[in-house]
């Protein structure tokens, strides 16, 4: 019985990894789309680039670090067999998690209402460029975002089986599996910060 427990385990981690493979292909393929067009279209890249909350978008960064920091904090916890403790990690995370989208939300909207979306009329008198990168800026972030949202969800999953107790230190997967998704989250934002906020 415990042979088959572990081969499940081992299972249920490969099977994770085989997935946040293929969510790095996806984020892949856009940042390339991103490098083929800022080629492209250098300088109106970097005047639309300027238009981005710089401010807004390290705050963000700085609640994923801290989210993540926190969900590798649960883990620990967990495997030490302090479920309160993991329980309370998982709730800052969950928590960063709707800050960094309500942060997001208050971004797109300033945009937004100085109609800087895809399609617009003032996107569309100006050069081509722009356009592109913000056609791609809202793409990648709001693709992002659903990605957040999902996590978010799973990690509230995951936290009820830790007060529960059905995730504890003989059986973490859950817990293991949903911060590996979280770092994902994490490290896919790492690499969009600095694209669009910073090397413009």
């Amino acid at each position: 019985m415990s042979h088959a427990t572990h081969r499940d385990y081992a299972g249920a981690k490969l099977g994770m990894w085989l997935f946040l493979f293929t969510e790095m292909l996806l984020f892949g393929g856009l940042f390339i789309l991103y490098a083929v067009y800022l080629y492209r279209y250098p300088a109106e890249f970097a005047v639309a680039g300027h238009r981005l909350d710089l401010v807004l978008g390290t705050a963000n960064t700085v609640i994923l670090l801290t989210s993540s920091l926190l969900a590798a904090l649960a883990v620990t916890a967990v495997q030490r067999d302090e479920g309160r403790v993991a329980f309370r990690a998982l709730g800052g995370t969950i928590l960063c998690a709707g800050l960094f989208l309500g942060i997001k939300y208050a971004e797109w909207s300033a945009k937004i209402s100085h109609g800087i979306y895809p399609g617009s009329p003032d996107l569309a008198a100006g050069p081509p460029g722009e356009s592109v990168f913000f056609g791609l800026y809202y793409l990648t972030t709001g693709l992002h975002g659903l990605h957040v949202l999902i996590g978010g969800v799973l990690l509230t999953v995951v936290a009820r089986r830790v007060k529960g107790g059905r995730v504890h230190a003989g059986d973490y997967i859950w817990l293991e599996n949903g911060a590996l998704y979280w770092h994902l989250v994490d490290l896919v934002w790492i690499f969009i910060f600095p694209l669009y906020y910073l090397m413009l």
